[in-house]
């Protein structure tokens, strides 16, 4: 497999995307701005099992990959040379009782699409690959 960086789950859970916010330490990426889960390939991962890995981990939702309605690859802005995944799934409403955070993050929150689109703390590539598929997927 062509090395990858790492994947992030866009999770929709009913009509609106489950949102993390990042701790407020100043040695991470993005600190103190809205995320969704996902991040850093552990071992020989494959992309889909690093993005259920870590959402998981990081609002404890056991996905699986047939879950997952939509992949795609991008070329990895802080490592070049190395590929990221963005990955989309659409979940009951009813999922929403079963989340909790993990040990990352300040806080989650369900946002109406919309508002994760418009926000200024947002992580904004996470916004340009949402749109990404929702111009796709119409």
């Amino acid at each position: 497999m062509k090395p990858f960086h790492g994947a992030k789950l866009a999770l929709f859970i009913g009509e609106k995307v489950l949102a993390i916010l990042r701790d407020d330490y100043d040695w991470i990426p993005y600190p103190n701005t809205w995320d969704v889960p996902g991040g850093e390939r552990d071992g020989q991962e494959s992309p889909e099992d690093c993005a259920l890995r870590e959402t998981r981990e990081e609002v404890g939702l056991k996905l699986s990959e047939d879950d997952l309605i939509w992949k795609r690859q991008y070329f990895s802005t802080t490592r070049p040379g190395e590929d990221s995944w963005f990955f989309v799934a659409h979940m009951p409403a009813e999922l929403e009782a079963d989340v909790v955070l993990g040990d990352e993050g300040q806080k989650w929150e369900l946002m109406e699409v919309e508002s994760f689109l418009e926000r200024a703390d947002v992580i904004p590539f996470l916004q340009e690959r949402l749109r990404d598929y929702l111009v796709g997927s119409r």
